[in-house]
């Protein structure tokens, strides 16, 4: 299987630096309208250093396995034709941490996707690690030269970094998502995770982390309420992270492993058939199996 590669390694290297830092200018920032006292600064630039040493800068880059997966499994092979569909957003919809290629979370979905429709599906990855909702816009920009049948977007967790505000945040990815919907393409949306399960950034650091990745997400859902997009809330997974981290995170502790993309491929599987049509007015409960 050949293996492409994604992001320069500093842009890779610094993802989880740079959000971890912009947490801690997030708190600051909460903190001197709230009256943060000077030693609450101070644990709050200790921790963000902890966490930072802890995380580490990846030494690899993402797979790309993009290419065209058949409903018996096979795949990816180099053809066109059959159900089109584009994977957007950052390291989450890039598949960080996936130990091969086949772990990805993008090639998980789309094998279940052949399975379920009984035709060829070709993947293309248009997210790139490190990506906040501002740099969807580029994203969507290239996908609309040929518009793929169903999309997935993932992103939210280094918006933080921008300083910006979570409503303003989810009307980016919003517009983003009515591009896409507006050329024909049925989309689906994960929200933010929930990040307060990221055991390497200590506390109180990392319940602010939860508090701001949970109202990003809430806000995510309402800026989609009418775009057409179906949305996932990925806090249906808190509970595995939280309760599992050594079977689910990778080694860097920050990004999911195969079997974390599993269990989120397995609740955005089923809405992602409906939003492709595969079933028609019917929506059962489940779709094929993630493999």
């Amino acid at each position: 299987m050949a293996i492409g590669l994604g992001q320069s390694p500093l842009v890779e290297g610094g993802q989880a630096m740079l959000w971890i830092r912009g947490l801690r200018v997030a708190a600051v920032a909460v903190g001197s309208v709230g009256g943060l006292s000077g030693a609450a600064y101070t644990l709050l630039q200790s921790q963000s250093r902890q966490a930072r040493s802890i995380i580490g800068a990846p030494r690899d880059l993402p797979f790309n396995a993009d290419g065209t997966y058949l409903p018996d499994g096979t795949g990816p092979i180099a053809a066109s034709g059959g159900l089109t569909f584009g994977v957007f957003g950052d390291s989450s919809a890039a598949g960080l941490g996936a130990e091969a290629p086949d772990w990805l979370p993008g090639v998980q979905l789309a094998r279940g996707l052949a399975e379920e429709a009984g035709l060829p599906v070709q993947l293309t990855t248009y997210a790139i690690s490190g990506s906040r909702s501002s740099d969807l816009g580029r994203q969507v920009d290239r996908a609309l030269i040929a518009p793929p049948r169903v999309a997935l977007v993932m992103v939210g967790g280094n918006d933080v970094t921008a300083r910006r505000g979570v409503a303003e945040c989810a009307e980016l990815l919003a517009e983003q998502v009515r591009r896409l919907v507006a050329a024909g393409t049925s989309v689906v949306v994960g929200t933010c995770p929930d990040l307060g399960s990221v055991r390497p950034i200590p506390q109180p650091l990392r319940s602010l982390a939860q508090r701001w990745s949970l109202a990003l997400g809430r806000a995510q859902a309402r800026a989609l309420v009418g775009s057409g997009a179906a949305v996932v809330p990925l806090t249906l997974l808190s509970r595995h992270f939280a309760t599992r981290p050594d079977e689910l995170f990778s080694t860097d502790r920050f990004h999911p492993n195969g079997a974390g993309y599993a269990l989120a491929a397995g609740v955005i599987l089923a809405p992602l058939c409906a939003a492709a049509g595969l079933w028609g007015s019917a929506r059962p409960a489940g779709c094929a199996t993630v493999r």
